[in-house]
């Protein structure tokens, strides 16, 4: 599907057609007829609209007959039926620059996108470069919003299991363990992005938008670092677990074995009465409760030892 936004007179109109000074937006379902359409109306390598469907593309950009594209990665929500995926993964953007418009082609809906539109009414679509610029900000937006959200649930996850050692929790946390190893190194590729288009100013950006520019730099190193944070709790976290689920597996198997030993030697005294050979005094008519005595003494005294050895 594709839409067509002019910004005019501050407020967002959807057009018909990709007019100059028109945001293009290509969301999914994505044909390949539309695709051909776009790429023969504005002139774009068709390569340049397929990219954004390989959700493995890294964050770079690339020029190829005056048209520019930037890949960046964006969070998202994973709508996986497995459960054993992670909660959120990342996505690619494709942002392309052509002589009047800025397209943008996403294979999955996404925040950044949605908010972008909200506050289209706000930009000019003649600075594009800036356009671009607000589209980085809003995806690292959405990154540190993710961020603080995981973080959110990992402590409930981790609350809950103070009180018990369910599988259910565990798994949890290790769906959003690798929802952060998606976004660190989404991070990571974002921030090279933009350090490169800092440095080889591939949009020629004037003073204002190179410190623009540098501000998000600042803000998504400050999530790339948010992510690592939550990452090297989540793993220690992990770890602190399985030691703790492995004493209680210990404490558990030193209670049976206790109880087993309490049990096994009355049931020898038992036994051994129980012979079918000629014992001493048993025909004592109360010969019955010797055994029975003898059997209570023991686990008396051997339950006795073993909850001073504290293995109760």
């Amino acid at each position: 599907m594709i839409q067509y936004f002019k910004n005019i007179e501050q407020q967002t109109v959807a057009v018909d057609k990709p007019e100059s000074g028109v945001w293009v937006n290509v969301l999914p379902p994505l044909k390949q007829e539309e695709f051909s359409e776009l790429s023969g109306s504005l002139n774009i390598p068709i390569d340049f609209l397929k990219d954004s469907l390989d959700i493995d593309e890294r964050s770079r950009y690339e020029i190829d007959n005056n048209v520019t594209l930037i890949v960046i990665k964006t969070p998202t929500e994973n709508n996986s039926f497995n459960e054993s995926d992670a909660f959120y993964i990342t996505i690619p953007i494709c942002i392309i620059l052509t002589n009047s418009q800025i397209v943008t082609v996403n294979s999955f809906e996404n925040e950044a996108i949605k908010k972008f539109l909200n506050s289209f009414q706000k930009r000019h679509p003649d600075k594009k470069n800036m356009m671009v610029l607000k589209i980085f900000e809003k995806i690292t937006t959405n990154f540190q919003d993710y961020l603080k959200e995981i973080n959110q649930r990992r402590n409930l996850l981790e609350q809950k299991l103070y009180d018990t050692n369910r599988n259910v929790e565990l798994l949890e946390l290790v769906r959003i363990q690798k929802s952060l190893v998606y976004f660190v190194t989404a991070l990571r590729s974002n921030e090279l992005l933009m350090m490169k288009m800092v440095r080889t100013n591939i949009l020629k950006l004037d003073e204002e938008e190179i410190e623009f520019l540098d501000d998000l730099i600042v803000e998504t190193s400050q999530a790339l670092e948010m992510a690592n944070t939550y990452t090297n709790i989540l793993s220690s976290s992990l770890d602190a677990f399985a030691s703790i689920i492995s004493n209680n597996l210990n404490s558990v198997m030193k209670r049976l074995t206790s109880i087993t030993i309490i049990l096994s030697l009355p049931a020898l005294v038992t036994g051994i009465y129980g012979m079918n050979v000629l014992i001493p005094g048993q025909s004592w008519p109360h010969s019955f409760y010797v055994p029975l005595i003898l059997s209570l003494i023991i686990a008396i005294i051997i339950s006795a030892y073993f909850m001073k050895k504290k293995w109760f």
